[in-house]
C-alpha cells in the first residue's frame, strides 16, 4: 500500500541579527581551514576579551542590526584597573553636606588625575570634585540634585584603567553612510520619475461682513504660566543668614551724603598714571576702604562682636566685599586693609570680582571678616538699608553718585554726591559712635590730604 506523505511545516521566519548571530561562527570555521588560516585565527583571538571587566561600548555602529551591536558591546572591554571607591570630601568646617549641581564625566568614560568630575554646590560656594588618579569611571553613587553628605560614597572607578570614552571618542568623525548597492548585471538603476506637479489651491473664498472680527475682541492671545525652580543651596542660606540677622541684631541705620568733588577730580588726575604703574584701574573701592580702615581704628566698637557674654575687639581690619556672582551674593574677605596700599586694595578686588564671575572662589576666601562694605551704586541704587552680616556689628552701603543742587558757603551749586547708609547692631555701637563713624568715612572722602596726614 502506498504510504502517506506528511507534508513538511513550513520554517518560520528568522531575524537578520539572528541569521548573522548563526553566519559569523561557521564563517571562522570555514576561514581556519584557508590557506589564509594563521589571518583568520589572528582575527578570532583579537575578538577574545581581555579582561572580564566590561562596561557600555564606547561607539554604536549605525545601520547594523541589534544582534550585531550586542556582540560589539560584549567585546568591548577595559583593559586593568583596581576598583576604588571614592566618598564625598570635606568641603568646610561648618559644611556637613551638599547638592550635586552637574556631572562632567559619566560611567565608561577615561579620566585624568586631578581632572573635574562634578561639582557640588554648598551653602557658601561650588565645590569642583577632582580624579584622585586616572582610570574609568564605573559608577555614579549620586546623580545630579541630590543631596550628599560628607564621607558618603560619591563615585567608583577602576584605578589606573585604560580604554575608557576620551575626548578623542567623542570628537571621532560619524562612519559614512552605506552607499545603496548597484542592481545585478552592472546596469545602472533608472532614474526616479519626477514627482506630480501639484496641484493648485483652490481659492479662498471672499471673507464675509458677518465674519469679520469684531472690535471689541482682542488682536492677541495672552498666555499666563507660571514656572517652578528649585531654590539652589546657596540661596536658601543666603535667605536663612538674612532673615537670622533681622532676628538676632538690634538693627539701626543712619545716613550721611558725601560730596565726590574732591575723589573723582583726584581718580581723573591720576587714574592713567596709576594703571601705568600699577597695572589695575583706580576706582572708588580702594578710597572707601582706606577711609573705613581709619575709621574703625577710631571707633573700635564698631569693628567688634558679641561673643556670648563677651565684646571682642580685633585690632586688625578685614573687610568683607559684597560682589554679584551668577550664583547668588558673595562676601569675599580682603585681610589686614590697614597695612594695605590704593593698588593692593584695587589688586584684590579685582582678582575676587574673576574669581566670582568664574565660580571659583574657595570657602578660605570668605572666612571670616570685621566689616562689610556693599556697593550698590554699580546698579544705580540712590538710597537702600543694608542687612548686616552676621557676627558682624556693622555694615557700610555705598550708592550712586548723581549731582545734586548744595548749598556752598551760602550759594547754590551743582555738585555730585553719593549718599552712603550705616547699619549697625545696637546692642554694642551706641548712636554717637555710629554717627562719628560714618562721618570720618564722610571727612576722608571729601578731603582725601586727611589719610596722608592721619587726620
Amino acid at each position: 500500500p502506498p504510504r502517506s506523505i506528511r507534508p513538511t511545516p513550513p520554517r518560520p521566519a528568522r531575524s537578520s541579527a539572528a541569521m548573522i548571530r548563526t553566519a559569523l561562527p561557521r564563517a571562522f570555521r570555514l576561514a581556519a581551514r584557508a590557506p589564509a588560516a594563521n589571518a583568520a585565527r589572528a582575527l578570532v583571538t583579537s575578538l577574545r576579551p581581555t579582561t572580564s571587566r566590561t562596561l557600555a561600548p564606547r561607539t554604536q555602529l549605525a545601520g547594523l542590526p541589534q544582534g550585531v551591536a550586542g556582540a560589539q558591546r560584549r567585546w568591548m572591554s577595559v583593559e586593568g584597573g583596581e576598583p576604588v571607591t571614592i566618598p564625598c570630601p570635606a568641603m568646610g568646617d561648618s559644611i556637613s553636606e551638599g547638592t550635586i549641581a552637574k556631572w562632567h564625566k559619566q560611567p565608561g568614560d577615561q579620566v585624568e588625575m586631578d581632572e573635574v568630575l562634578c561639582e557640588v554646590e554648598t551653602d557658601k560656594v561650588t565645590v569642583e570634585i577632582r580624579a584622585p588618579d586616572a582610570g574609568v569611571i564605573e559608577t555614579l553613587c549620586c546623580p545630579e540634585g541630590d543631596t550628599i553628605l560628607v564621607g558618603a560614597d560619591l563615585f567608583k572607578y577602576l584605578k589606573g584603567a585604560t580604554g575608557g570614552k576620551g575626548k578623542a571618542a567623542a570628537g571621532a568623525p560619524a562612519p559614512p553612510a552605506p552607499k545603496a548597492a548597484a542592481p545585478a548585471g552592472g546596469a545602472a538603476a533608472p532614474p526616479p520619475p519626477p514627482p506630480a506637479a501639484k496641484a493648485p489651491p483652490p481659492p479662498k473664498p471672499a471673507a464675509s461682513s458677518a465674519a469679520a472680527p469684531s472690535a471689541d475682541m482682542p488682536s492677541t492671545v495672552v498666555y499666563r504660566t507660571d514656572r517652578r525652580v528649585p531654590m539652589s543651596r546657596m540661596r536658601k542660606r543666603i535667605a536663612e543668614r538674612l532673615k537670622d540677622s533681622q532676628t538676632t541684631a538690634a538693627m539701626l541705620t543712619t545716613y550721611n551724603e558725601i560730596d565726590m568733588t574732591s575723589a573723582i577730580e583726584m581718580r581723573n588726575n591720576f587714574k592713567e598714571l596709576f594703571e601705568k604703574k600699577h597695572g589695575v584701574k583706580l576706582g572708588f573701592m580702594s578710597l572707601f576702604m582706606s577711609a573705613t580702615a581709619k575709621a574703625l581704628k577710631e571707633v573700635p566698637s564698631v569693628n567688634a562682636v558679641i561673643d556670648g557674654n563677651d565684646v571682642v575687639y580685633r585690632d586688625y581690619v578685614d573687610v568683607s566685599v559684597a560682589v554679584s556672582a551668577p550664583t547668588g551674593l558673595v562676601v569675599p574677605v580682603l585681610r589686614d586693609v590697614q597695612t594695605m596700599s590704593f593698588a593692593d586694595i584695587e589688586k584684590g578686588i579685582a582678582a575676587y570680582g574673576a574669581k566670582a564671575q568664574a565660580g571659583t572662589l574657595a570657602l578660605e576666601d570668605m572666612a571670616g571678616g570685621t566689616f562689610t562694605i556693599s556697593n550698590g551704586g554699580v546698579f544705580g541704587s540712590m538710597m537702600s538699608t543694608p542687612i548686616i552680616n552676621q557676627p558682624q556689628s556693622g555694615i557700610l552701603g555705598m550708592h550712586a553718585t548723581n549731582k545734586r543742587a548744595v548749598v556752598i558757603d551760602g550759594k547754590i551749586e551743582i555738585r555730585p554726591v553719593m549718599y552712603v547708609a550705616l547699619s549697625y547692631d545696637h546692642r554694642i555701637i551706641d548712636g554717637r559712635e555710629a554717627v562719628t563713624f560714618l562721618k570720618s568715612i564722610k571727612q576722608q572722602i571729601e578731603d582725601p590730604r586727611r589719610m596722608l596726614l592721619d587726620l
